[in-house]
């Protein structure tokens, strides 16, 4: 039946596909591992000893509008090393699904494309229909992992600026590589701290545009006193409107007198068309 689309090609050869079933919104995939070796994570001894299975539900890349349950059955190692604290551990299924995770690396790589070029509310709506469900706060959640086990390397030139997890509740920080215009990393919190540590491992840099935070300031002077510091336009327009609504309240008046000829007395705009208003109705 050569019309017949093969899954076994979808996934890695040490994973066997043993059963497969199908409701009216979803398709439940049963594999087996075939490892017969694994490293230690701990001490990096590779062991063929096995200790037991265990069962992982991962979700996949939905197959027509379909969501996808992986149900895998992996194995527990042994550590032939006898110096090691890590006695018993869990098989790696390395570029498919890393230790703990819910979903594949492919699946996760698909949301995180689609909240790149959206939101990640929107990404949670648009991945709905797609039959994916995972909601905004995940997404986030994913980009924080993404961004932690990344090394990224950036130029002499970085943006800064806070972010919110949750506006009026926690608050982080978010450095751009001001070249490629690409994030580089997430901080916690926006009071300077967590920017000084990364700053301390990234002294290379020349060049820093922030916002008007003085925290992020005081940090920078404090790390690299000798980096410029730049206010980016949405803050240098800010300051602006500042300057021009502090010279306009000082420089006129908040309440203009017109003279009223026929007293020579000033009167109020609110009180001179009272006047008006009255001798119409009088007419």
């Amino acid at each position: 039946m050569s019309h017949l689309l093969d899954l076994q090609k979808f996934y890695p050869g040490d994973i066997e596909i043993t059963n497969k079933h199908e409701t009216p919104d979803r398709i439940i995939v049963q594999l087996k591992s075939r490892t017969k070796s694994q490293k230690c994570p701990s001490c990096g001894c590779e062991s063929n000893q096995y200790h037991s299975t265990y069962k992982r539900k991962i979700v996949d890349l939905p197959i027509l509008g379909k969501s996808v349950l992986l149900l895998v059955t992996a194995y527990k190692y042994d550590c032939n090393n006898p110096d090691c604290d890590q006695k018993v551990f869990a098989e790696e299924l390395d570029g498919f699904a890393g230790w703990y995770r819910r979903k594949t690396e492919r699946l996760e790589d698909l949301i995180l494309t689609i909240a790149l070029n959206t939101s990640c509310e929107g990404c949670s709506r648009i991945c709905k229909y797609m039959g994916i469900d995972v909601s905004g706060d995940t997404i986030i959640r994913l980009f924080i992992k993404y961004a932690e086990k990344q090394d990224v390397s950036c130029s002499e030139i970085i943006g800064v600026d806070d972010w919110a997890y949750k506006k009026g509740q926690k608050y982080g920080t978010l450095i751009c590589d001001g070249r490629t215009h690409k994030p580089v990393a997430i901080l916690d919190g926006r009071d300077g701290s967590e920017l000084k540590k990364w700053l301390q491992n990234n002294k290379h840099i020349k060049m820093i545009t922030r916002d008007r935070a003085s925290a992020y300031a005081k940090a920078i002077s404090e790390v690299l006193p000798d980096a410029m510091q730049i206010a980016d336009r949405f803050h240098l327009h800010q300051n602006l409107l500042k300057v021009i609504k502090d010279t306009l309240s000082r420089e006129i008046p908040n309440k203009i007198m017109i003279p009223d000829e026929s007293s020579n007395n000033e009167i109020e705009p609110r009180l001179l068309i009272e006047q008006n208003k009255k001798k119409r109705a009088d007419r």
